[in-house]
C-alpha cells in the first residue's frame, strides 16, 4: 500500500520522510524529477510479542510504502495554480492509496515564513482547493466526450450512468468539497472505478509543528485546523518532524531513553504510520511459529478463504477450514498456540468468517 507526503514547500514534508523510513535524504534540494520511496513497518505491539514469545527464525511485520517529492504545489496565489501544469501534475499523487497532507504550524528562523504569515488552516485548505481543481479537470474533459456521444446517440447505458454521476460530482466539487464527501451507491462507485480521482484519496493531516509544543495535547494555534479536520473527518496529528527525524536516526535504545526523558510514550511518527494504515481501511492477522511470525495485510471484511489466498492461493483452494485464536486469548495463554487450544481458545472457522484485527490463524486445507 503506497502512502504519499504533500503538502506546500518549506512545510518539513522531507523531514517527515526521513523520520517515517529513517532515510537521510538532504533537505532544502528540491528537484521535481527526484521522488523518494521508503517501505517502513507497521509498529504492532501484538506482532512484538508474538516475537518475543516464539523466537521464530524469521519475523515479518506488515508493512507500508511512504513517497515524497515530484512536482510540487507552490504557495500563495490563486486557488487552482497547480492546474496550469495539466491532469498530468498530479500522476504521481493519483498512484497513491492514500495522502498525508504535511501543514506548516512551525516558527523558525532557518525556515523563512510564509509570505502572508503562519497558517495551517489556510494551507490544508489551499492544498484540498488544488486536489478538487485537478479532479474537475479531469471531470470535464470526460464530461465533453460522454456529451458529444450522447449528442450523437452513442451513449450506451453504462455510460448514461457515468455521466449522470459526474454531472453530480461536478456540482458538488465546484462547491469546493472532495470526492471523499460525496455519497455513491455501488452501481455509482462501479461507474467510476477507473478513475483515480486525488481528492477522494483518503487523506490524514500533519500538523509540523514547533519543538518547544511537542508533547502539548491541543497546541491552542491549532484550534481552527482542528476544527477543519473535524468537520472533514479528517484524523489530525500533531508533530515536529525534525524532532522525529533526529529521533529516528538514533539507536533503538538511545532513542527510548531520550522519549522517557522528554515524558513521551513513542515517537510521533508510529501514531501516524498506524493512523494511515487504519486510514487505508487495513487490518493484520498473525500466522505464529517456530519458523516465522508474521503480520498479514488484509482489507477489513476479509473473510477466511481471502485471508488462506493472502497467504498462499493452494491454501485458498484446498481450504477446509480455519484455526482462529483472538489475540487477547493468545497473550492470556502466555504466548502459546498449544496452552491457549488447550484452554479451549481456538476456534474452526469455515470460509465466511470475517477475520479480525489480530486474530492468529492457522489455514487446514488439502489439494
Amino acid at each position: 500500500m503506497k502512502v504519499g507526503i504533500i503538502g506546500l514547500p518549506q512545510t518539513g514534508k522531507t523531514s517527515l520522510y526521513n523520520a517515517l523510513t529513517r532515510s537521510n535524504v538532504n533537505l532544502g534540494q528540491f528537484d521535481p524529477k527526484q521522488i523518494h520511496v521508503g517501505v517502513v513497518a507497521v509498529p504492532d505491539p501484538r506482532f512484538d510479542y508474538a516475537v518475543e514469545k516464539c523466537r521464530p527464525k524469521k519475523a515479518t511485520p506488515a508493512t507500508i510504502e511512504f513517497t515524497e517529492g515530484g512536482p510540487r504545489i507552490e504557495s500563495g496565489g490563486p486557488a487552482g495554480r497547480a492546474t496550469k501544469f495539466g491532469t498530468d501534475f498530479f500522476a504521481h499523487v493519483r498512484l497513491m492509496d492514500a495522502l498525508v497532507l504535511v501543514v506548516r504550524a512551525f516558527e523558525d528562523e532557518r525556515v523563512p515564513p510564509p509570505e502572508h504569515g503562519l497558517n495551517p488552516l489556510r494551507e490544508a485548505q489551499q492544498v484540498q482547493e488544488e486536489l478538487i481543481f485537478a479532479d474537475l479537470m479531469v471531470i470535464e474533459g470526460r464530461l465533453e466526450r460522454l456529451e458529444k456521444a450522447r449528442q450523437q446517440k452513442r451513449q450506451n447505458p453504462a455510460e448514461a450512468v457515468e455521466y449522470e454521476v459526474l454531472q453530480r460530482l461536478k456540482a458538488h466539487l465546484e462547491t469546493m468539497q472532495p470526492v471523499r464527501t460525496f455519497p455513491l451507491t455501488p452501481e455509482e462507485e462501479r461507474a467510476l472505478r477507473s478513475y483515480a480521482f486525488v481528492s477522494g484519496k483518503p487523506l490524514l493531516l500533519v500538523a509540523n509543528i514547533s519543538e518547544n509544543q511537542v508533547g502539548q495535547e491541543k497546541p491552542e494555534s491549532l484550534a481552527p485546523l482542528a476544527q477543519f479536520a473535524a468537520e472533514q473527518h479528517l484524523p489530525l496529528i500533531p508533530l515536529c518532524a525534525r524532532a522525529e527525524m533526529e529521533v529516528a536516526q538514533m539507536a533503538p535504545q538511545e532513542e527510548q531513553e531520550f522519549l522517557q526523558a522528554l515524558g513521551i510514550a513513542e515517537p510521533a511518527r508510529n501514531r501516524l504510520i498506524r493512523a494511515a494504515y487504519e486510514a487505508l481501511g487495513l487490518i493484520s492477522f498473525f500466522t505464529v511459529g517456530e519458523d516465522e511470525v508474521r503480520a498479514w495485510t488484509i482489507p477489513q471484511g476479509t473473510n477466511a478463504v481471502g485471508a488462506a489466498e493472502k497467504i498462499h492461493s493452494d491454501l485458498a483452494r484446498g481450504f477446509i477450514r480455519a484455526e482462529v485464536i483472538a489475540f487477547d486469548d493468545f497473550r492470556s495463554a502466555g504466548g502459546c498456540w498449544e496452552e491457549a487450544k488447550a484452554a479451549g481458545k481456538m476456534r474452526l472457522e469455515g470460509k465466511e468468517y470475517i477475520v479480525k484485527d489480530g486474530d492468529i490463524v492457522h489455514i487446514r486445507f488439502k489439494v
